[in-house]
């Protein structure tokens, strides 16, 4: 903590500058620094050089070791990030990221305002939100502390071995840093064709056309009834319905396409987090905390919930879940935690339209069939009733089969994705991956 404590004491003299390994980009990107660093580090010891892994040049072990030290450290006192304390990483408006601790320096003693270090840009310290992908992926990580290849169970080279057979080929890429900020939900809209993405920016929501074209923004942080404070997901129902779970202030928010909001459900949820709607503009919620499923059920045009009923108890932390649009069937992805020094990992459950659990694989399981490690974050049914899923480890997207099948490998995409948390399908079945590591949307279709 000396190196932290000697930082952050010359905080309000530090010029930042790009460091000559690295650039002043913000946080969440995987290809890219998340941030710049002060021109000093007096209070910094040496760091111990690694020894190469086998089989690994040294070239691409120092490529490596870059990324992993710009994703995992905050760019001012130089400390590893954590899931909590003054290690926890913070979102700041203009998107860099830094911990708590640092945030809470740069404030000063009255903890109100306080000036971004490498961009300028000024902000109250209530503006500061969680960087939700960075705690993902400390989760990942496991308490140990692990390094990110060996953690996700790579030997040094990106992606799957291979592209995928199902000739998907990225037709349309959208967004990108300055305009979403860690992105960490999409959604489409199966009759207009428009895509509905959660992010950290100043407005959370941001409405694409099918071109690509930005059309709405809306949903800023505040207490109003049109405000988000931290979006998890989102989902868009048959009636034209954009609606998002708030993990600021544990509520699920639902909004027409302008922006309006028609309804926001606060009561009895402890941290609501994933959400996909049925053909019937229902909508299939997790609750992370309480660990359990629900169904809510609203006229959102009369904005009157009609319905909020707990479907499955007893999950472990579910968060990503999808319905098939065809079956009913639904999917859902828990996150088990870590035992000792082991990393976490996730668990796949399936359940049929009634409820019937009809099958489920962990990591663990999926390691005995599958050739890697695989860490589910998003899920999606296609239109034949496949389940997809969003692998961190490979970075990539694979098909585990029907429910009646599952689970199957079928690698879809294997490459050009870094950090994939959402995924959708359109109504033409192109596939939507949100990509965190460079807050991207891409989109894909057959080649």
């Amino acid at each position: 903590m000396a190196r932290y404590r000697g930082a952050c004491a010359d905080l309000a003299g530090v010029e930042p500058r790009r460091r000559a390994r690295g650039g002043g980009t913000p946080a969440g990107s995987a290809a890219a620094h998340p941030q710049g660093a002060p021109a000093r580090r007096s209070c910094a010891t040496p760091r111990p050089a690694r020894a190469a892994r086998p089989g690994l040049p040294a070239a691409g072990m120092a490529a490596e070791d870059e990324a992993e030290l710009g994703l995992l450290e905050c760019r001012v006192c130089f400390e590893r990030y954590g899931h909590g304390g003054q290690r926890r990483p913070r979102n700041l408006p203009c998107g860099h990221v830094l911990c708590r601790g640092c945030v809470e320096a740069l404030g000063g003693p009255d903890r109100r305002r306080l000036e971004c270090p490498f961009c300028r840009r000024a902000c109250g310290s209530a503006e500061t939100s969680d960087c939700l992908p960075l705690l993902q992926l400390l989760e990942v990580l496991g308490p140990a502390g692990h390094s990110i290849p060996s953690a996700l169970g790579r030997s040094g080279g990106r992606g799957a071995a291979g592209p995928g057979p199902a000739g998907l080929g990225l037709r349309l890429s959208l967004g990108g840093w300055g305009s979403l900020v860690n992105p960490t939900g999409v959604a489409a809209c199966r009759r207009s064709g428009r895509l509905a993405v959660a992010h950290d920016g100043k407005k959370r929501i941001h409405v694409f056309g099918p071109g690509g074209s930005c059309l709405q923004q809306f949903g800023e942080r505040g207490d109003a009834g049109n405000d988000i404070k931290y979006p998890l997901d989102v989902t868009v129902t048959s009636d034209g319905h954009v609606v998002v779970t708030d993990g600021g202030d544990c509520s699920v928010k639902a909004f027409d396409f302008e922006g309006r909001g028609v309804l926001a459900v606060r009561e009895g949820f402890c941290l609501p987090w994933g959400l996909d709607a049925t053909p019937d503009s229902e909508v299939i919620l997790t609750d992370s905390e309480a660990g359990a499923l629900y169904r809510l059920t609203a006229d959102f045009k009369t904005r009157k919930l009609r319905k909020c009923q707990m479907i499955q108890s007893r999950l472990i932390s579910p968060r990503g879940v999808a319905v098939s649009q065809t079956s009913g069937a639904i999917v859902v992805i828990e996150h088990l935690k870590a035992q000792g020094p082991n990393s976490s990992s996730t668990r796949v459950k399936i359940f049929s339209a009634q409820m019937d659990l009809v099958g489920q694989m962990d990591s663990f399981g999926l390691n005995l069939v599958f050739p890697s490690k695989i860490y589910t974050t998003a899920v999606a049914f296609d239109k034949e009733g496949h389940v997809v899923v969003t692998d961190i480890c490979s970075q990539a997207v694979i098909c585990l089969g029907k429910p009646e099948e599952f689970p199957i490998f079928n690698p879809l995409i294997s490459h050009g994705l870094y950090y994939p948390v959402g995924l959708t399908y359109m109504a033409n079945n192109s596939l939507v991956v949100l990509d965190s590591g460079d807050h991207s949307i891409k989109i894909f279709s057959s080649t």
